[in-house]
C-alpha cells in the first residue's frame, strides 16, 4: 500500500505544470492598443482638407504643407525616440508622446491662421507621433521576443496602419454632421485614454518582471541605460549610411510612404469627392482598407518568418504599383464592384512591406536595428511628406489627381527592382530573417 501511494505521488510530480501565457503577449497587446490610440489622429488630414479650405480659404497646397511637416517629423523623430527608449525606458517616452499628441490635436480647435495649423498639427502632433512610430513596435519586438518576431511585428504594424483608418467612419460622420472641431477633440481624447494603460501595464524589459524573452533559452539581464541618445542615433545613422543596403531600404520605404500615407491616406477622400462621391462613403472605403490591412500585414509577418524578405518586398511593391495605375479609372460618384475590389486588394498590401523591411534591418544591423529602422522610417515619412505636399499642388494646378496616381505607380515599380538588389548577409542565408 505504501509503495502504491509513493508511486502515485511520483506520477503526480511528473505531470507538467499548466502553461501560462507569457507576459510578452500582454505587452504586445498593450502596445497594439497604444499604437491604435496614437494613430487615431492620422485619420484626420484627409477629412479636413475640404472643410479647412472652405472655412479659411486656405489652398490645398497650404494645408498639404502642414500635413508634410507632420509626416516628416513623424519619421525624423522616430530614430531619436528609439534611442530615448534605451535611455529613459519605453513606458515614460510613450506616455509623454501620447500627451503631446493629445495637446496638439486639441489645440487645433482654437486656430485661426495657417501658421497655427503648422504648429499644432504639423509640429506637436508630428513630433509626438514620431515617438509612437514603428520604431516603438520594433523596440518592443526586439526586447520581448526572440521567436515569432515576424508575426509580432506584422500585428503591431497592422495596429499602426489600421488605427489610422478604422476611426474614419466616425470622424467623417462628425465632420459631416457637426464640424471638424469635434473630430479633432475625439482624436485628442483617444490618445489620452490610452495613457493609463501604458503606465500601468507596459514594462520596459522582460527582466523587470523576472522573465526571459519569449522563446529565449537563457535569462537576458536588462541592459544599463544608454546615455547620449541623440549622439547614438546620429552615430548609428552615419555607420549605416556607409552601407549599400541602408540606402536601398530607405529608398524603397520612401516610396512606400509616398504611395500610402502621403497619397492614398491624405488625398483619396478629396479625390473621390472630386468625382462626386460623398465624403462619408470615401472615408468608409479607407476604413475597409484598414480592416483588410490587418489580415495582409499579419500574413506578411508570417511569410517573413519563412521566406526571403527581398522577394516579398518586390512582390508587394509590384502589386501596389499595378493597382494604383488602375485607380483613376475606378473613381466614380458611387461605390461599385471594381472599386471594392481595388480597396480589398490595396488593403492587403497597405503596409505589408513593414515586416520584411524590419527583418532586413535586423539581419543587416543587429543590435542597432531598431534605430536603423527608425531612420528607414524617416525616409518613409519624407516620401509621404513630399507626395502629401506635391499632391495638393498638383490638384491646384491640374484640377485633378490623375497625374499623381500614375507617378506613384511608376515609383512602386522602381521600388520592386530596388528590393531585389539588396544583398543578404552570408550568415543569414540559412535561417529565416524574422527568427531569433
Amino acid at each position: 500500500m505504501t509503495r502504491t501511494i509513493e508511486a502515485l505521488a511520483a506520477s503526480t510530480d511528473l505531470k507538467p505544470a499548466r502553461r501560462r501565457v507569457h507576459r510578452a503577449w500582454l505587452v504586445a497587446a498593450v502596445t497594439f492598443v497604444t499604437i491604435i490610440g496614437a494613430a487615431a489622429f492620422r485619420s484626420v488630414p484627409g477629412l479636413l482638407i475640404d472643410p479647412l479650405h472652405e472655412e479659411y480659404g486656405w489652398s490645398h497646397g497650404t494645408i498639404g504643407a502642414a500635413v508634410s511637416v507632420n509626416l516628416a517629423l513623424y519619421g525624423l523623430t522616430a530614430p531619436f525616440a528609439a534611442a530615448l527608449m534605451d535611455r529613459f525606458g519605453i513606458r515614460r517616452v510613450v506616455a509623454v508622446a501620447l500627451t503631446v499628441i493629445a495637446a496638439g490635436s486639441g489645440l487645433t480647435v482654437f486656430m485661426t491662421s495657417a501658421w497655427q495649423l503648422l504648429l499644432c498639427w504639423g509640429l506637436l502632433v508630428g513630433a509626438g507621433s514620431g515617438a509612437m512610430a514603428l520604431a516603438f513596435a520594433a523596440t518592443v519586438t526586439d526586447r520581448w521576443f526572440t521567436e515569432r518576431r515576424g508575426l509580432v511585428s506584422g500585428i503591431l504594424t497592422a495596429a499602426s496602419a489600421s488605427g489610422q483608418l478604422i476611426f474614419l467612419p466616425l470622424l467623417s460622420w462628425l465632420v459631416t454632421r457637426y464640424d471638424w472641431r469635434p473630430a479633432a477633440l475625439t482624436v485628442a481624447l483617444a490618445a489620452l485614454v490610452v495613457v493609463p494603460f501604458v503606465w500601468l501595464l507596459l514594462r520596459d524589459h522582460p527582466a523587470d518582471v523576472g522573465l526571459k524573452p519569449y522563446g529565449a533559452r537563457e535569462f537576458v539581464p536588462k541592459p544599463a541605460p544608454v546615455t547620449g541618445a541623440a549622439r547614438r542615433a546620429v552615430s548609428v545613422l552615419l555607420s549605416a549610411a556607409r552601407t549599400g543596403p541602408f540606402w536601398l531600404l530607405a529608398g524603397t520605404f520612401a516610396i512606400c510612404g509616398a504611395s500610402t500615407n502621403g497619397l492614398v491616406q491624405t488625398h483619396f477622400v478629396p479625390a473621390a469627392h472630386d468625382h462626386g462621391m460623398p465624403v462619408t462613403a470615401a472615408a468608409s472605403l479607407l476604413a475597409v482598407i484598414g480592416v483588410f490591412d490587418v489580415a495582409g500585414t499579419i500574413a506578411s509577418g508570417w511569410f517573413t518568418d519563412r521566406f526571403d524578405s527581398r522577394r516579398l518586398l518586390a512582390v508587394y511593391y509590384a502589386l501596389r504599383g499595378l493597382s494604383l495605375l488602375f485607380l483613376p479609372m475606378l473613381l466614380a460618384p458611387s461605390v461599385h464592384l471594381p472599386m471594392v475590389f481595388f480597396i480589398v486588394f490595396y488593403g492587403l498590401d497597405w503596409v505589408a512591406t513593414v515586416p520584411p523591411t524590419l527583418a532586413l534591418c535586423r539581419e543587416q544591423y543587429g543590435d542597432d536595428s531598431a534605430i536603423v529602422f527608425g531612420w528607414v522610417l524617416a525616409a518613409h515619412q519624407v516620401g509621404a511628406a513630399l507626395i502629401a505636399f506635391l499632391g495638393g499642388v498638383a490638384r491646384d494646378v491640374f484640377g485633378t489627381y490623375d497625374m499623381v496616381w500614375y507617378a506613384s505607380g511608376a515609383l512602386c515599380a522602381a521600388a520592386a527592382l530596388m528590393a531585389l538588389v539588396i544583398r543578404r548577409r552570408p550568415e543569414a542565408g540559412a535561417r529565416a530573417t524574422g527568427g531569433g
